[in-house]
């Protein structure tokens, strides 16, 4: 994927399906860059202090990202000490 920044927000393509997407502000920009840095998609949102009556346009961004294949859902971390055998 790569993010090239415009005034509005930024395009983003994804090399691998050759998709061009629009992230419509610097906010959604700064959320899909923020994404690798926290746990989940809630938590990247609220780091970019988006209002709660925004909230939901966030997440259709982001699922749209997804079906896109722009971005995907990160493998979940395991617990080492969970799978060692006693």
């Amino acid at each position: 994927m790569a993010l090239r920044p415009e005034p509005f927000g930024a395009l983003v393509y994804h090399f691998g399906t050759r998709k061009l997407s629009f992230l419509k502000t610097p906010e959604r920009v700064e959320v899909v860059t923020a994404l690798e840095h926290h746990p989940d998609v809630h938590a990247a949102i609220d780091a970019a202090g988006v209002a709660a009556a925004q909230r939901p346009a966030y997440l259709r961004a982001l699922a749209g990202l997804a079906e896109a294949g722009t971005i995907e859902p990160r493998a979940p971390r395991r617990d080492p000490e969970a799978a060692a055998p006693a």
